[in-house]
């Protein structure tokens, strides 16, 4: 199984070097005008170069946009056939991986997934006289552009942005900026090697309040290392958790419908109707697809799907801008309905084990077991060698007990691998 909750994502080695081409060679089989970039890690041109020869051995022709955001991929892919992205995320510096866009912005589907792990297993390329090309293109000017006809950051306002030394660095502050409002620039150099953890997580971010009080800022946003995902502080310099964000981008936009996660609170239940999906943005925007105004999850990948079918992380900072611009941003997450979210952990190798035994078709998708007080979830992480368990309580000790519950539940499917 190559592919994760978000495309594939391994340690930079032989394995993932070694995909590349056969990668390639399987996307181009049923797309001819391919749209690459990378994000701005080390082994971005080792990569970019290993799945170009697969797409042009293949008979593509490739538009390269060197490094950019992946929502600028995706976005630049409706021009095209595919995207491809190469990136891991959020995840550290030796990790890497590539990243796969229909046209309309949105993830390949599961079955599109499967075909290509099918393709990669043998391999076709194209004849010596029907090789494909590769040409220059700038694909983050039409998406600064399609933000800003849709977005307004006023000029009488600050803002922090720190990027992490990602493909953010590219567009999100010449976003927010492109109106006349005054930009804190934190980590925007691409450099490669991050100042800070990927992960736009609160512990991650100390930094940040004091950069806030210090500048008189309205906000800060914050974003990973290739610009899908957005979390940000508000004017009191406090971190505002995913779930919040959730609740306040479908009130803002008036959002009746909204696509979320397993993992999500329930309070989002209280703001809108709502459709579950595994954890992963690409089943977010699948389900998009079909139904639903507005869509995201915790982790801070949001979509809008007139915007985009992509999470998009400096369109979402733009947004937030403009709502801090407005709205007094503290006041209203603080009238948000919240409930006591905890999460705990076993880090074990033998996630696909111990999911299988619990009965989980899939070990990322995970189990849940609810009921009207709370909620559990344990599912194996994709990215790392842990499987982990969310509980939520309409109250602290409903929590505490659910979550007890399913650490029980997995701890003991542990031992009946061992």
């Amino acid at each position: 199984m190559l592919f994760g909750s978000s495309g594939i994502r391994k340690l930079f080695a032989q394995e993932l070097l070694s995909l590349g081409p056969l990668v390639g060679a399987a996307v181009s089989v049923d797309a001819k005008r391919i749209v690459l970039a990378t994000d701005a890690r080390t082994s971005r041109s080792t990569l970019s170069d290993a799945i170009l020869s697969g797409l042009i051995s293949g008979g593509a022709e490739v538009f390269f946009g060197g490094i950019a955001p992946t929502p600028s991929v995706a976005l630049a892919a409706g021009q095209a056939d595919a995207g491809v992205m190469i990136t891991a995320s959020h995840n550290p510096e030796n990790y890497n991986g590539y990243k796969l866009f229909r046209p309309d912005g949105s993830s390949y589907t599961v079955s599109q997934q499967e075909e290509i792990e099918r393709r990669v297993a043998e391999p076709v390329y194209a004849a010596w006289d029907k090789q494909g090309t590769v040409s220059p293109v700038d694909i983050i000017t039409p998406h600064k552009e399609k933000i800003l006809a849709e977005i307004t950051v006023p000029e009488n306002m600050t803002v922090v942005v720190d990027c992490g030394n990602g493909a953010g660095g590219q567009i999100t502050p010449d976003v927010l900026g492109a109106d006349g409002a005054k930009v804190i620039p934190v980590n925007c150099d691409p450099s490669g090697k991050f100042a800070r953890p990927s992960e736009p997580l609160e512990k991650n971010l100390l930094h940040i309040p004091e950069l806030i009080r210090k500048a008189g800022a309205s906000c800060a946003v914050v974003n990973d290392g290739d610009a899908d995902r957005m979390m940000a502080f508000d004017n009191l310099g406090r971190y505002v958790d995913g779930d919040s964000l959730l609740a306040l981008f479908a009130k803002y936009l008036d959002a009746k419908q909204v696509v979320t996660t397993v993992d999500a609170s329930m309070s989002i239940e209280e703001v809108a109707e709502v459709h579950r999906t595994p954890v992963g943005d690409s089943f977010v925007s699948e389900e998009l697809l079909s139904w639903g105004t507005f869509g995201g999850e915790p982790s801070g990948s949001w979509i809008f799907p007139k915007h985009s079918l992509c999470p998009d992380g400096p369109y979402a900072a733009a947004l937030f801008a403009e709502i801090s611009s407005e709205w007094n941003v503290a006041e209203e997450l603080d009238a948000l309905p919240k409930y006591t979210i905890l999460r705990d952990a076993v880090m074990t190798p033998n996630g696909k084990e111990i999911m299988g035994i619990l009965g989980a078709e899939n070990p990322t998708d995970g189990i849940r077991f609810a009921d009207d007080n709370g909620w559990y979830l344990i599912r194996a992480s994709g990215t790392e060698p842990k499987v982990r368990c969310t509980a939520e309580g309409r109250t602290k000790e409903d929590a505490k007990r659910m979550l007890e519950a399913g650490m029980s539940t997995l701890k003991k499917a542990e031992k009946e691998v061992k």
